[in-house]
């Protein structure tokens, strides 16, 4: 089964576009506000509306406010959320969508909160104390090897790159991988030569 990619933090139809083209399963919106990549939700329901219906429209939130969360899922078409924040269990699983905890990993004691979450999957993110994620960090991916005991679905994000997604595949062998600034010219911004190369390395792993 191929690893699922998933591009996150786009941020204008072109690049929207672009990552669809080369073969992305999903395309992460960003609606935190001290994000650099954080749209509007008028921008992301202008995307959405051009993309095929295979393609996964995952909403990012941070300690967003549950009403505007029902308003995304419902302009937006969001076909999955991801919270990033410091949201409790219950509150990432009341929406009646596939849902997704990040968890930013310092070390082996961060994997304790993982098993208080029953989200449908975990994101995996290198801990930073200045971002919530898109930082271009890696974490040691030995802890996200060990977070599949859990049995839950993982997506490996945090400094993955063209040049490096295909080995955290062949070592990790998570069900996804996530990117943002590894496949950025600044950040919003995609390089589009990047993604292709990023998304064909994630899948040459057999």
């Amino acid at each position: 089964m191929n690893t699922r990619v998933k591009i996150c933090g786009i941020t204008n139809p072109a690049d929207a576009q672009a990552v669809v083209e080369a073969g992305a399963d999903a395309l992460g919106f960003n609606f935190y506000g001290k994000s650099p990549r954080c749209i509007s939700l008028k921008t992301a329901v202008e995307m959405s509306k051009r993309l095929p219906p295979f393609v996964m429209r995952v909403g990012v939130f941070v300690n967003a406010p549950e009403d505007f969360i029902l308003r995304a899922i419902g302009e937006c078409n969001l076909t999955m959320l991801q919270f990033h924040g410091d949201e409790p269990p219950e509150f990432c699983t009341q929406f009646g969508l596939m849902s997704m905890k990040a968890f930013r990993i310092r070390d082996e004691k961060s994997l304790a909160e993982l098993p208080k979450y029953q989200t449908d999957a975990y994101l995996l993110d290198a801990y930073s104390a200045e971002a919530r994620g898109g930082t271009g960090e890696k974490f040691n991916w030995d802890l996200a090897i060990e977070a599949q005991k859990f049995g839950k679905p993982i997506f490996l994000a945090g400094g993955l790159t063209p040049e490096n997604v295909a080995d955290a595949v062949r070592k990790v062998r998570p069900f996804g991988v996530d990117v943002s600034s590894g496949v950025e010219i600044s950040p919003g911004k995609k390089d589009h030569a990047k993604v292709k190369a990023f998304i064909a390395a994630a899948r040459s792993v057999a």
